[in-house]
């Protein structure tokens, strides 16, 4: 993209969020101001309501008239650009964007009780994270005991927390609650009554910065982002696709079991705009993603097993070596963290500190990736995001807000099973974002979701938006203030704390093994979980491709006669031994 179409493309997207903000404070002012029209009889009441009507039709004729003009200068401003430098390539500081995506934790329940102080991004004025208060942040049980937060957290959960769209609508609104009335009243009894779990309390508990001190010292290190919410009130896998298509192509739940008749057993999901990988494509941008298994999940995105093809899927093992490469020129990295026993159902023995694994794990892979990146010779031109895909169930206190749909069609029916219009942002997730041009101790309070890291690379390489979601996303550039990179950025971080917790055959601490065991009857003959289904899809779609071409109604068979975990684990053990072939 020329630098004359990159300033068109900001210019457009300032004023279309302009728009929709003031148009949407002159609708909301004029609906309340109607309602207040109550309070008077007749001919009162009559004349309120009209003075509001009248007051409302200006209000949005001036934001439209603005709109208009707005859009002449941006016009005449991009003709002049193009006349005098029409070839000009739009330049940045940074040319390195790091994102790792890690799984299921809420802001409140890893970062709540950090009680972090520093600089607000914005103001330059002192201030703290909009943490939590032990005496004050609550919840009731289904016997109206007010259950409070408290810490310290489990190293790893006995339970994994209910995080589907239906959890999630009755942990924000309360039991029967719907959209948009938001109090974060259901966290306690959706996770004791719904999914009867032991123990309400568990899902109030909260870490202690020393339990994770590398996550902790990034966030005083760097700026900490305390209102980035995930980007839909539902599982992984539709905030995952927010991640690389701002949108999610109508998904709203975890994806279940495929027949042969569904577009999507055999191509993957896909997405009217293509992904954030495509817009690079076009730029001539090189782009990576690193996996830490065999089964990533942006796998399950069409047409990715052929860029797997073309290199540019890499086990995580070469991360280190690559970023070291004085000659590294990959512009946007993806990193997957290992997901653990997937397989058997549990998760554990991966980093992506998914609730039921030690969340030391991913500690350390938190250490890793950053030292490899802050040592490299590519330091000073990087940044590095680090956020979670969505709250995994656990308790958060902010309400998140309404937001912008992004625009595009269901891509496939079997997406659209609660018909949910994605004008309503999921839970607060914990947000961390590092490079040597932000200020030691910032506190960033901006509003964020999953596709402000598309708008902010899309910013920084120059690329047009994938949907409406993305190109009225808050960008965090301005958070790239110094003008010269920082020199006292810890070069090491400290050690992930101890536990106590081994894996089997892994001299790293991490969660203890718990293996589906095959004599375990009632376990390995329940169905597949539907937390699990996307990743056996992944299987399949690794096993087709390096199978020969004749056989797909075989290997079709054979994924759809999946019936239990034991069968999933069976299968999967095979793709991944192909794999490795």
């Amino acid at each position: 993209m020329s630098q004359c179409e990159y300033v068109k493309l900001q210019m457009d997207r300032a004023r279309s969020h302009w728009l929709i903000t003031v148009t949407r404070t002159c609708i909301e002012w004029a609906d309340q101001g109607s309602q207040r029209c109550n309070a008077y009889i007749s001919i009162g009441n009559w004349v309120c309501r009209a003075w509001f009507s009248i007051a409302r039709f200006f209000c949005l004729l001036f934001a439209n008239i603005v709109n208009f003009f707005w859009l002449i200068v941006t016009y005449v401003m991009w003709t002049l650009c193009k006349l005098f430098i029409p070839h000009k390539k739009k330049q940045d500081q940074i040319k390195h964007v790091f994102v790792v995506m890690l799984e299921n934790r809420s802001f409140d329940h890893v970062l709540g009780l950090s009680h972090i102080q520093g600089v607000d991004a914005m103001s330059g004025q002192p201030t703290s994270i909009d943490g939590l208060n032990e005496k004050n942040n609550w919840n009731a049980d289904s016997n109206g005991n007010k259950v409070f937060v408290t810490s310290p957290a489990d190293w790893a959960m006995p339970h994994d927390p209910g995080h589907e769209f239906e959890d999630v609508k009755e942990q924000l609104c309360g039991a029967g609650g719907n959209y948009p009335a938001i109090n974060n009243s259901g966290f306690v009894t959706n996770y004791s009554e719904t999914n009867h779990f032991d123990n309400p309390a568990e899902i109030m508990k909260c870490y202690a910065p020393e339990q994770l001190p590398v996550l902790t010292t990034l966030a005083k290190e760097f700026a900490v982002c305390d209102h980035w919410y995930s980007s839909m009130p539902g599982p992984t896998w539709p905030n995952r696709f927010f991640v690389h298509a701002a949108s999610s192509g109508g998904l709203d739940h975890s994806p279940s079991k495929l027949d042969m008749a569904s577009s999507l057993l055999f191509n993957g999901y896909k997405f009217d705009n293509g992904t954030i990988y495509d817009g690079l494509d076009d730029e001539e941008f090189d782009w990576k993603i690193y996996h830490g298994d065999a089964f990533p999940q942006s796998l399950a995105i069409s047409d990715m097993n052929l860029n797997l093809l073309k290199g540019r899927f890499k086990d995580f093992e070469d991360f280190r070596g690559d970023v070291s490469d004085p000659d590294y020129s990959t512009s946007y990295i993806f990193i997957e963290p290992n997901y653990g026993h997937v397989i058997g159902g549990n998760f554990t023995c991966g980093n992506s500190q998914h609730p039921l694994d030690d969340v030391t794990r991913g500690e350390r892979l938190l250490k890793n990736i950053y030292e490899t990146i802050r040592n490299s010779p590519h330091w000073e031109s990087s940044v590095l995001v680090i956020l979670y895909d969505e709250h995994g169930g656990f308790y958060d206190h902010v309400a998140p807000p309404a937001t912008v749909a992004p625009g595009d069609s269901v891509t496939d029916p079997e997406n659209d099973l609660y018909h949910f219009d994605f004008q309503q942002l999921g839970v607060r997730i914990p947000a961390v974002i590092v490079s040597p041009l932000i200020p030691k101790g910032t506190i960033d309070h901006t509003p964020y979701d999953h596709t402000s890291v598309l708008a902010t690379a899309e910013n920084i390489f120059g690329l047009r938006p994938l949907t409406d979601r993305d190109k009225h996303a808050n960008t965090f550039k301005p958070l790239f203030s110094l003008v010269s990179p920082r020199t006292d950025a810890p070069t090491t971080l400290p050690e992930p704390a101890n536990s106590g917790i081994q894996c089997e055959d892994d001299m790293e601490v991490g969660a203890s093994s718990t293996k589906l065991d095959v004599h375990a009857v009632a376990d390995a003959t329940a169905p597949v979980d539907t937390s699990l289904q996307g990743f056996v899809h992944v299987a399949f779609l690794r096993d087709l491709y390096v199978s020969p071409p004749e056989e797909p109604e075989q290997l079709a068979a054979k994924y759809l006669n999946i019936k239990t975990k034991l069968d999933a684990h069976h299968y999967m053990e095979e793709v991944r031994q192909k794999v490795k072939e």
